[in-house]
């Protein structure tokens, strides 16, 4: 039988099959014939996300054959993709069109797809995550039928879709709300934690994109800030920390290390309360620990399943080498967020349940109905979204 692993290596899977998609008439194809030999299906991207999402004992589709630019409306300011596409490879393509991705994260290799489907963010307390760019979706259902849904048709559905955890369908089309193009300038120095700390309400809002990394061994963090420039890009682009360039080329960088990581977002003014309470809790009881915490911003949105729901939001990450045993430092830290209402990154560890998922989202129970509805049977519910099902 074949295997699949997530980046990683964490999570593994042997599947039924592994298939590799080229077509939407194929996907169709497949998940007809899959429902109606009563088979789960699971699509995966680039195998990013670090939560279980994607194993499965049935069907595991990747969807990177489906890759490129649909189509472009440069005057509405948007762009069809295909949902398969690795967002690195949506810069140039956009960029000769004159247009951009409005934001991104640090980490470029994602699909598009499996980025929207699990709220994934870069930071900015103005920006959002990705999937409220979303404006529109193209999906195959359990039924083998494509619907095509936005905020006029099928609204519903595109709710749900937004930041859908591969549970409605295959997603095979993505419409993206985009901006004109950009260039950014990025600036980074080393503070002192104590130092740092009280800056924290100023440098925040000061730059368009503001994070910084805490390490633990010396108590240290690194500040990058990235504002747009008029300057002309500089090439080749200087090292990370000092880069003039285009937003695709200055936004991603390169993440080679093998990790498992946790992310939790809380509301923005408890975030440096949050992240002082999980420095204590480092310092006194996880000394060993030298993977850096992660500090970033992400703006208020109305996607149904976002940590940002409705709140502006700053998300804490916290990692750990793929060859260590993370769970005690992870779960210690996870009471930590929660004791802060924090909410779970989708594609990252959490050990929650579908209760305390309920209590964190309001729209926890509408999504999972039209979830449902349009997959009544399940296929696309795996072992670890199971028992995450309301009830």
């Amino acid at each position: 039988m074949p295997n699949w692993s997530n980046w990683s290596g964490r999570q593994q899977a042997t599947p039924e099959a592994l298939h590799f998609l080229r077509s939407e008439a194929d996907a169709q194809a497949l998940v007809a014939k899959a429902a109606q030999s009563g088979i789960g299906v699971r699509a995966a991207g680039s195998g990013h996300s670090h939560a279980p999402l994607v194993p499965d004992d049935g069907v595991i589709v990747d969807t990177t054959g489906l890759a490129g630019v649909v189509s472009i409306n440069g005057e509405a300011r948007r762009a069809r993709v295909w949902a398969g596409t690795k967002i690195y490879a949506l810069g140039r393509p956009l960029h000769d069109a004159g247009l951009a991705l409005q934001n991104q994260g640090d980490i470029d290799r994602q699909a598009i797809g499996g980025a929207c489907a699990t709220g994934t963010h870069g930071t900015g307390i103005k920006l959002q995550s990705l999937s409220a760019a979303v404006t529109g979706a193209r999906i195959v259902l359990a039924s083998g039928d494509i619907v095509e849904c936005n905020a006029e048709n099928e609204s519903q559905i595109w709710q749900a879709a937004r930041l859908n955890l591969g549970a409605l369908g295959i997603v095979t089309q993505l419409e993206l709300r985009v901006r004109q193009a950009y260039r950014l300038q990025e600036q980074s120095w080393t503070a002192g934690f104590e130092e740092l700390l009280p800056q924290l309400p100023d440098l925040t809002p000061a730059t368009r994109h503001f994070e910084f990394f805490w390490y633990p061994n010396n108590d240290t963090a690194v500040i990058k800030t990235i504002e747009e420039t008029s300057a002309e890009a500089s090439y080749p682009l200087a090292e990370e920390g000092g880069r003039i360039g285009w937003s695709y080329e200055v936004l991603p960088n390169h993440r080679p290390h093998l990790h498992t990581e946790m992310e939790y977002s809380v509301a923005a003014d408890r975030g440096a309360d949050c992240l002082g309470e999980i420095r204590r809790l480092v310092q006194s009881e996880f000394p060993e620990v030298r993977w850096p915490v992660e500090y970033r911003t992400v703006a208020a949105d109305d996607v149904w399943l976002s940590s940002a729901y409705q709140r502006p939001t700053v998300t804490i990450s916290i990692h750990q080498d793929i060859r260590e045993d993370e769970t005690p430092y992870f779960r210690e830290c996870e009471r930590v967020f929660l004791a802060f209402g924090g909410r779970p990154h989708w594609g990252k560890v959490n050990y929650l349940d579908g209760n305390q998922l309920a209590a964190m989202h309001p729209r926890w129970q509408d999504w999972w109905t039209v979830r449902d509805q349009l997959d009544p049977k399940g296929i696309f519910v795996n072992a670890y979204l199971r028992q995450l099902r309301p009830g």
